[in-house]
């Protein structure tokens, strides 16, 4: 083996190569460790102006060192590490031995000395690495690698393109978060005292907001990017962190910022949004009330204007009538409060307006109470509080009033006539909340699969008498419990990159059907986020229930997911609406070419899906066509619609009110509202294999369709039965081929989690 390195390095830059390969072996260098090498080298004195320039270089965040670079590090590591003696050996030792072997013997008698030792000591203290026998990790680590190679084989797929696909649009931005995230500034930390904890939070929400990362979605005025799918990017990314850090971010910027944002106009913008973007102006989103959780349009908090004094009154009339759960409550100083808005004695609904909370000294103002909700099942690093109002006054101009306003004569008027409409197109704006919170949610299922498949990659019991145990990941049982629920997690992944980008080009025209959408995918991943990291705690066995495994800080703070932003229940009868009056108006249009149309799709379904070759069908090549899965998930929603809709017809014919009519097929409705989530996330999934240009990665991923796929059917199994949809014998071959996949995917479950 050549002495010589492939390029000319000094001495004094091959001595600190141990410690920058050992700083990037997790792909990232964080910001401390950024800044213990650029200054604590710049004072060792040993390093020329070119070597600062190349070490900076080498320690930049957002340029990790190229594959190339990184084996020339391992080759001169190596070289140097083989004419060591046995004896324990620290970094610095290492990076000395490295200069010798790989430097002329002039070069190298000038540079080594007592202060270049001790130089070279103080960067590695200063770096927290402890002196190892590090040389003899780098090699062992890279034979534990390869036996894992050997007995599990290379990936099916390229592991980094993967990423890449599953990052989107946003790989700097979601690749900075975690760069930061790993800094120890970020470290958890385990506060039981519910107040340091959210000092903690808020410690670190102030650090993001530092970074830029709490203003992206505001306009250029208020400090931002105007990139809402930016902001849903780093918001998913905080979610494998402290999940009260990834709430109180999403309070601050998301909710209290956005109500300025979306709510308000070109005033409040360039007033608010930038001390909220920096957080300089901490503020909460007041719209649930103790009486009326979910039923906005019944909330009684009061705003009446005083056109005498120009001013707005907000009051909670009665004391279940407060703000509650109410994010942010203890550090707030503005709230924006959701508020039946009075002019001139008519109530003209609820209208958001500013409130101040809190003066400069962090005192509560004359008129209002907060309480301090107490402690939770999780998410104790967010301050949730309830809130009453007692006429506290506020100018006119704090009133957000991009869909409703009161001119300088005191009268009210708005751009939207219909109060109903007005209310929805109010609401609606605010629909990026439920964009958000399951992509998060999504984020803790995917460190629950994480840690549960490599720890079933680790862990044996059991075996063969005489034999060594086997690995629980080569158990079928194993794999059942987890290989189903990580292909969803991957269609979950598509479908809810699929509702974001809907919703970032959304126009007026759109946002009510993507307020559905963003209804049903919410209910249906937060779902499987507490179902997911149910079933890999206890596929963790003992293991899981011990706190620094993560599984009880991931389940505690993500419950609540299924709650806020709607009650996943109610959210569902909301997406089941929707779907009807799509039907509705597309039956109804033109009642006569309506008709034709729904008769044409039912009698060409009965022809190609419901003949006795097709409900029999077992063969592999038919159960794992992409169009028969997508068939089925449309054959189940379109079936559930019209029988909805028929008996809604028929109990509307028997005189049956409106509203009881709706409870009668509430059940229906919850089916429906299933059906049409999962057909939409098959659909977005098969659109991302269609679009995925690497074939390693586009086979990965149909393996992972197929099972979702499968899987769904497999558990509806009993539906398309009493439907005739399948027969016995097809319903068991899809259970057969369920397993097969299931084993399949677990070959490639550690390639996928990375």
């Amino acid at each position: 083996m050549s002495t010589n390195p492939p390029r000319p390095y000094s001495p004094a830059l091959l001595s600190i190569i141990p410690m920058l390969y050992v700083g990037w072996a997790d792909n990232v260098l964080s910001p401390s460790e950024v800044k213990a090498i650029r200054k604590k080298a710049k004072s060792l004195g040993i390093l020329s102006p070119k070597d600062l320039k190349v070490l900076e270089d080498w320690s930049d965040p957002k340029n990790p060192p190229s594959e190339n670079q990184f084996r020339e590090w391992v080759r001169l590591i190596k070289s140097a590490a083989e004419s060591l003696p046995n004896a324990r050996q620290s970094l610095a030792d290492l990076g000395l031995e490295i200069a010798r072997v790989h430097s002329d013997n002039k070069s190298y008698t000038q540079f080594v000395n007592d202060k270049t030792k001790q130089a070279l000591n103080n960067l590695e203290d200063a770096l927290g690495i402890v002196s190892l026998d590090t040389h003899r990790n780098i090699l062992t680590d890279e034979q534990r690698l390869k036996e894992i190679d050997a007995k599990y084989h290379q990936a099916s797929f390229d592991t980094r393109l993967m990423r890449d696909i599953l990052d989107d649009d946003y790989k700097e931005v979601r690749q900075k978060v975690r760069t930061l995230l790993k800094d120890p500034f970020f470290k958890y930390k385990t506060l039981p005292v519910k107040e340091d904890y959210r000092n903690q939070v808020l410690d670190w929400c102030k650090a993001l907001a530092n970074q830029g990362l709490g203003a992206i979605a505001y306009p250029e005025v208020g400090g931002g990017k105007d990139d809402m799918g930016e902001y849903a990017a780093v918001f998913e990314e905080l979610g494998y962190h402290d999940l009260s850090l990834l709430i109180k971010f999403g309070v601050q910027f998301g909710l209290f910022g956005g109500s300025i944002q979306r709510l308000g106009t070109a005033y409040h913008h360039k007033k608010y949004l930038k001390d909220v973007g920096t957080l300089d102006l901490p503020g909460c989103f007041a719209m649930t009330e103790t009486n009326h959780g979910s039923n906005v349009r019944g909330l009684e908090t009061t705003a009446t204007y005083d056109p005498f004094n120009n001013e707005i009154i907000i009051n909670t009339p009665h004391e279940k009538a407060g703000k509650e759960y109410i994010g942010n409550a203890l550090h707030g100083r503005m709230a924006t409060v959701f508020a039946q808005l009075y002019v001139e004695g008519e109530n003209y609904g609820v209208h958001a307006i500013l409130v101040p909370l809190r003066d400069e000294e962090n005192q509560l103002l004359p008129g209002i109470r907060v309480e301090d909700n107490g402690y939770k099942l999780g998410l104790n690093g967010v301050d949730n509080g309830r809130i009453w109002f007692d006429y506290v006054r506020v100018p006119k101009e704090n009133l957000l009033n991009r869909f409703g306003d009161i001119d300088d004569n005191g009268k009210y008027s708005s751009p939207i006539k219909n109060p109903a409409k007005r209310f929805f197109t109010m609401l609606g704006t605010l629909v990026g909340g439920r964009v958000c919170v399951p992509r998060a949610g999504l984020s803790a299922a995917k460190s629950g699969l994480a840690i549960a498949i490599k720890y079933a990659l680790k862990r044996k019991q059991f075996g063969p008498e005489n034999e060594e145990e086997t690995t629980i990941l080569d158990y079928p049982s194993h794999q059942k419990r987890l290989m189903p629920l990580l292909a969803k997690t991957y269609a979950l992944d598509f479908a809810l990159t699929y509702l974001t980008k809907r919703f970032v080009e959304a126009d007026d025209e759109d946002i009510r059907e993507i307020e559905t959408l963003a209804a049903g995918l919410k209910s249906y991943a937060t779902w499987h986020t507490t179902a997911t990291l149910q079933e890999c705690r206890e596929a963790c066995g003992g293991k899981g229930y011990l706190a620094e495994n993560r599984f009880a800080h991931l389940k505690a703070g993500s419950d609540i997911f299924t709650t806020f932003e709607g009650d996943n229940t109610v959210l569902y009868q909301l997406v089941a609406k929707g779907v009807l009056s799509s039907f509705q108006q597309e039956f109804h249009d033109d009642k006569f070419l309506g008709v034709i149309r729904f008769l044409y799709k039912q009698a060409a379904t009965s022809i190609t899906e419901m003949n006795p070759i097709a409900v029999r069908n077992t063969d592999k090549e038919h159960l794992l066509d992409p169009d028969f899965h997508l068939s089925a998930f449309k054959y189940r929603e379109r079936a559930i619609q019209v029988g909805t809709g028929r008996k809604m017809q028929a109990l509307r014919r028997a005189k049956v009110n409106s509203y009881d009519a709706y409870l009668q097929c509430q059940t229906q409705m919850l089916d429906l509202a299933d059906a049409f989530v999962e057909r939409i996330t098959l659909e977005a999934f098969q659109k991302a294999i269609q679009q995925c240009e690497d074939e390693g990665c586009k086979k990965a991923l149909v393996q992972l369709a197929n099972l979702y796929a499968l899987d769904s059917i497999h558990k509806n199994r009993g539906w398309y039965l009493e439907e005739g949809y399948i027969e016995s014998a097809k319903s068991k071959a899809i259970g057969a081929q369920v397993e097969k996949l299931c084993k399949i995917v677990r070959m490639d479950a550690q390639f996928y989690v990375e």
